[in-house]
């Protein structure tokens, strides 16, 4: 178990680290910046886990791994954005890879902490949106978790298929698969298909999604 979540959270930290150094070469952030906003990203879901179950220090502090990680996809990004730049919707989609690993990796991660089911499943979609909160706030956005279509729920519908597989005793990696790839799959159609929650009657135009 333990290797399993060290796994999905090291996968998940890459490519939340890509979102984040992606969008902060869009911002013109210079190296340091961009490897700022990089780790920010990649650990600060992972950082509010450890803290509220109680797991000190957090793994992202405790181990090297995840810093050495986080800036190896910030200098990837800053060096070679332009061909990052050519997959479609670069920053949406890490940001959906990484919301789904997180979410599942967190979910995890509470549930072998005993946390009850419901609490678990609500730290698994926290550790998910983290990530991605600390990256906008730092690039002075309006968090995607407040404003995009299905993110928050995606992250929430993968952390309850984790407990549901958990409590059935469906095998691991049918479980965390399963949760991964529903997060993930709900996130890209809602991006695709323009699915999101409605929002209040006469609040004013919608801003303009950069990304």
């Amino acid at each position: 178990m333990k290797l399993l979540i060290d796994l999905l959270d090291l996968c998940g930290t890459f490519v939340f680290a890509l979102s984040g150094a992606t969008a902060a070469v869009r911002r013109r952030l210079d190296l340091f910046g961009v490897l700022v906003v990089s780790f920010a990203a990649a650990t600060a879901g992972g950082i509010t886990r450890d803290l509220l179950i109680g797991a000190v220090p957090p793994a992202a502090i405790a181990n090297w791994h995840y810093l050495a990680v986080s800036a190896c996809a910030g200098v990837v990004s800053f060096l070679w954005c332009p061909l990052i730049e050519r997959l479609r919707n670069p920053v949406r989609m890490f940001d959906a890879a990484g919301l789904a690993l997180f979410a599942v990796a967190g979910t995890e991660k509470a549930l072998a902490f005993g946390l009850h089911p419901v609490m678990a499943a609500l730290l698994g979609m926290l550790t998910g949106i983290g990530g991605g909160m600390a990256r906008d706030l730092l690039l002075t956005d309006v968090p995607m978790v407040l404003r995009a279509d299905l993110y928050a729920v995606a992250a929430l519908a993968g952390a309850v298929l984790v407990v549901v597989g958990e409590l059935a005793h469906w095998p691991m990696p049918v479980t965390v698969g399963g949760a991964a790839a529903l997060c993930f799959g709900l996130r890209m159609m809602a991006v695709w298909r323009g699915w999101r929650l409605p929002v209040a009657a006469g609040g004013g135009r919608r801003g303009p999604d950069e990304r």
